[in-house]
């Protein structure tokens, strides 16, 4: 690779970017193209949509947009795109507020705000998302504010487009002092956002309030040029370099908002109402600007207790931001997590993170008061499994049951700090998950957060967590000990469905064999059946919709087979690997494996290597677990 050629090309394109013109030209630009004059919310909201949306099977939308780095929040993220950043791209009244994203540590506030900058400035040097400012304006000012306002009807009417905003009083001076007021010769550029030479994207973070200045937020007075212009109140005397100034047509981050002084906060309440703030002997300055502050739940119920905030608290908008609740999504957070950092070399084991995960997730979960709804089943409910006795309208009921769950339980980084300290204390280069349990459960005494009520509560999630990872080992290696097993379970599956076809129909069953007709097999359908619950009277009812599912199926064409029915699956699975189970058995455990035995362990391992992504270390580590597990 030849870098500094590609830095080359990168410097190209770059400028390649770099338009400038007058505003006439600009104002050509605008009649063929009027969508070139967005809003900082529109800019946003487009970017988002740009990226890609679709549309789940329970009506939801996801975002693309987030998708590659945020899981398990599509709700809410759907809630915050739509309730705030669509509305606002259409001018109603919520581009009027502050959005504050309020969550738990570690939930993705941070992330999403992250998100939000970086995808401006590559959406800034697209096409769709060009931006274009008055040249030599140090708050990259909109170029249609130069058009007086007596004027601004015709025109907006003429290109189809709204003109918010008056000309700063520095391009006031300019237009007068350089161009003689002719506005068609002010200069305009294209311009690209960038947090780091700050364009478009500003970042507020308080800090002593003794120490901080409001001239970090409005900018202030360059007492060196008083002497050469005569007065604080020229404009070229002061230096329009606060994060709301260079934040204009852009993002604006306020971090720990709810920690600033009151003074800080005050800029804010003009800012959103009227889309201006006060600097210096000025005349009100105009910013089109996109705040957007994060903070916890304990410091935003303080906040509104305080009855001084009421002001600000009007002009705010909360999102709740909890924690993921979804087991096979906190395992993707996990991974990218650990994908980040050091440990990207460390083989995890299969499963592994999915016993951190239900671990967390049970963590975050409330007991539900709907009957038979246990926290592992509603678990399942939550990561889309089907359970027995619940329907679509139960996990609405559910999810509807208590609006504040996920603000609290075990954060990702702490599981991440656990699996860190397992690594270091086996130091190895795979680790399991009885090594990750282990690592959370000998946390919960450094973890400063947690009283010991919750520690007994955690300690019996971490129990939870390991007979769910029982359940899944075992499956695992009898799964690996079935030869030619998909071979296996079609087979079985195709007898049974024989028998379910009969059975409903009232119709006897032809021996393959002798040709004899018989009864269908009954003992056969129950053995299945039993393997996931279906009780004596439930038995009609899901053989008859086996078949029903076979018909639809048949009808489109398509063929039903031994992946088509989750839960005729998992009986079909469950029932061959009771049918193997003394085998399995005998060969993990045995200390003194025989000839035979030691070429079938040879066989499993090298298939649960080959095929389920497991290492020479914890296959053999999966194999004895399983054979102590199967000797209880």
């Amino acid at each position: 690779m030849d870098i500094l050629k590609r830095i080359a090309e990168h410097r190209a394109r770059e400028e390649k970017l770099m338009w400038r013109g007058t505003f006439a030209e600009y104002l050509e630009m605008v009649r063929k193209n009027p969508k070139i004059v967005q809003t900082a919310h529109a800019r946003v909201y487009n970017m988002i949509k740009a990226a890609g949306v679709e549309e789940n099977e329970d009506g939801t939308r996801s975002y693309k947009f987030f998708s590659r780095e945020i899981f398990g929040l599509d709700r809410a993220i759907e809630r915050l795109v739509e309730e705030y950043f669509h509305s606002a791209a259409r001018r109603l009244d919520v581009r009027k507020r502050i959005l504050l994203l309020m969550g738990p540590v570690s939930g993705g506030k941070s992330t999403i705000v992250t998100l939000l900058k970086r995808g401006l400035e590559e959406y800034t040097r697209t096409d769709e998302g060009a931006v274009y400012a008055l040249d030599g304006c140090p708050m990259h000012e909109e170029p249609l504010h130069l058009i007086p306002r007596e004027l601004r009807p015709e025109i907006e009417e003429e290109l189809g487009i709204k003109i918010e905003g008056e000309l700063t009083p520095y391009n006031r001076m300019r237009l007068e002092t350089e161009y003689g007021g002719r506005i068609e010769d002010f200069p305009v550029r294209r311009i690209l956002f960038s947090e780091a030479d700050r364009v478009g994207i500003g970042t507020f973070s308080p800090s002593d309030p003794k120490s901080q200045d409001i001239a970090d937020l409005t900018g202030s007075i360059d007492f060196s040029t008083i002497t050469k212009y005569g007065s604080e109140s020229d404009p070229r005397a002061y230096r329009f370099d606060g994060e709301l100034n260079k934040a204009n047509r852009g993002l604006m981050e306020f971090q720990e908002m709810l920690k600033c002084d009151e003074k800080f906060l005050w800029h804010l309440l003009s800012l959103t109402q009227e889309g201006n703030f006060k600097a210096g002997r000025f005349a009100l300055i105009s910013a089109d600007e996109l705040i957007i502050a994060h903070t916890n739940e304990a410091e935003y119920k303080a906040f509104i207790a305080n009855k001084k905030n009421e002001a600000l608290q009007s002009r705010i908008i909360v999102m709740p931001i909890p924690y993921n609740l979804r087991v096979s999504d906190e395992e993707k957070i996990y991974a990218k997590l650990i994908k980040q950092s050091d440990l990207g070399h460390v083989h995890i084991a299969p499963h592994a993170l999915r016993a951190a995960a239900i671990f967390s997730i049970l963590t975050r979960l409330k007991e539900s008061k709907k009957q038979g709804a246990d926290l592992l089943k509603k678990m399942r409910l939550y990561d889309g499994e089907s359970v027995e006795g619940f329907k679509g309208s139960d996990l609405e009921e559910l999810r509807n049951e208590y609006p504040d769950e996920g603000m609290s339980g075990i954060d990702p980084r702490y599981v991440i700090n656990r699996i860190s300290s397992a690594l270091i204390r086996r130091d190895t280069e795979c680790i399991n998950a009885l090594d990750i349990l282990r690592a959370l459960k000998d946390g919960f005494d450094q973890h400063p957060s947690i009283t010991k009520e919750q520690r007994e509560k955690y300690l019996n999630f971490i129990s939870m967590a390991r007979k769910e990872y029982d359940e899944l080992a075992k499956k695992e290696v009898q799964k690996a000990f079935v030869y030619s097993y998909e071979e296996s379970a079609k087979t079985l599956m195709d007898n049974y469905l024989d028998n379910v076809e009969a059975y409903c129909n009232m119709n006897k069953i032809r021996d393959p064999v002798t040709g004899e007709e018989m009864d269908p097999d009954e003992r056969l359908m129950r053995s299945i059946e039993e393997q996931i619950g279906i009780s004596e009277n439930a038995k009609r009812a899901f053989r008859e919709e086996i078949l029903i599912r076979i018909s639809a199926y048949a009808r489109k064409g398509k063929r039903f087979d031994y992946s088509t029915h989750d839960r005729l699956r998992e009986a079909i699975e469950k029932k061959l690997f009771a049918d193997l189970k003394d085998v399995v058995k005998i060969t993990t455990s045995n200390k003194t494996p025989d000839e035979h035995q030691l070429k079938k362990i040879n066989e499993v391992t090298r298939r649960l290597i080959d095929e389920h992504r497991y290492c020479p270390v914890c296959a053999n580590e999966l194999l004895r677990y399983v054979g102590s597990l199967l000797n209880r």
